[in-house]
């Protein structure tokens, strides 16, 4: 189950991994954070309802994680669900994350460069992360995008790919071929646009009643923390901009609603361009029930579980 934040994913995932006798797979690259709750909307402890869920907090903050990793551990935790009589239900928002376990993608197919890769690294050390991450961002804006320049061998390694092929991460992802690896119902929520804007403002104004603030400044004064790839996420990063003086609080949540809304958007369009999903309509006054019986019975009528 795919969606934008905000869009009512985790209720109604959890009714349906009811019915379905299915077990939950985080689709979100941040959720894998330990302490990353508030901030990512994570699902607590007392709304699973008893549904064994996956991929949360199986990383401290300081550490790296790329879509590779992810896809190698997902494939394996799939496997486990299914031996044990179960039904893996993905359910979240990061559409390469997604996509890279139900898609025949190989992240490291491409020839490597030891020499290059060598010269990269003693750049690193020389001249500094932000020097071999800037050099990615002149040759492949997009990955240098997604790739933070603490996260050094990632950032080597999407300038190595570069360097072999000729192509950058983003055009070796999409030349390869798109074939689903499973039988899979993809079902997709969306909702109209200005009462998930809403709905995304409300949810930022709880997270800030719920102690975003304190979240958030625990990370930053984590010198280890504070400058890597984790929280280059939205909820984080714009709360920085406040403890570090250059904001005031009012203006800095202003920026966070505003990003999660364009996030938001980003979502829906990669979702609809990228993949081929299924969509139900959740917009208010939506009955939560109905919805999920009538998703159900497409599911039903796609996968046998």
């Amino acid at each position: 189950m795919i969606g934008p934040t905000a869009v009512g994913k985790t209720q109604l995932s959890v009714m349906l991994a009811d019915s379905l006798n299915a077990e939950i797979i985080s689709g979100d690259s941040m959720q894998i954070y330990r302490k990353m709750d508030i901030g990512t909307a994570k699902i607590k402890e007392e709304e699973m309802n008893g549904i064994r869920h996956h991929l949360l907090d199986i990383k401290d903050a300081a550490e790296p994680f790329s879509v590779a990793e992810y896809q190698q551990i997902v494939r394996e935790k799939m496997a486990e669900i299914e031996d044990r009589g179960k039904l893996p239900m993905i359910v979240g928002g990061t559409g390469l994350y997604i996509q890279s376990v139900l898609y025949d993608y190989s992240f490291t197919e491409e020839a490597g460069d030891s020499k290059f890769r060598a010269e990269m690294e003693r750049l690193a050390v020389e001249k500094g992360n932000e020097y071999v991450h800037s050099l990615l961002k002149e040759r492949d804006a997009k990955a240098a995008e997604a790739i933070h320049q603490n996260n050094v061998r990632r950032v080597i390694r999407a300038l190595e790919i570069l360097h072999t092929s000729r192509k950058t991460m983003s055009q070796h992802i999409e030349d390869q071929q798109k074939e689903l690896l499973y039988n899979t119902a993809l079902v997709g929520l969306t909702m109209d646009r200005q009462v998930l804007y809403d709905r995304i403002n409300k949810r930022v104004d709880q997270m800030m009643d719920e102690g975003l603030v304190e979240e958030a400044r625990e990370f930053f004064e984590d010198e280890k923390v504070r400058h890597s790839q984790s929280v280059q996420a939205i909820g984080y990063k714009e709360l920085f901009a406040y403890f570090e003086g250059r904001e005031t609080l009012s203006v800095a949540v202003e920026t966070l609603k505003r990003n999660s809304r364009r996030y938001a958007k980003r979502q829906l369009t990669w979702f609809r361009n990228k993949m081929d999903v299924t969509w139900f309509d959740m917009t208010p006054p939506v009955k939560i029930e109905q919805k999920k019986q009538e998703i159900f019975t497409y599911i039903a009528g796609k996968i046998e579980f």
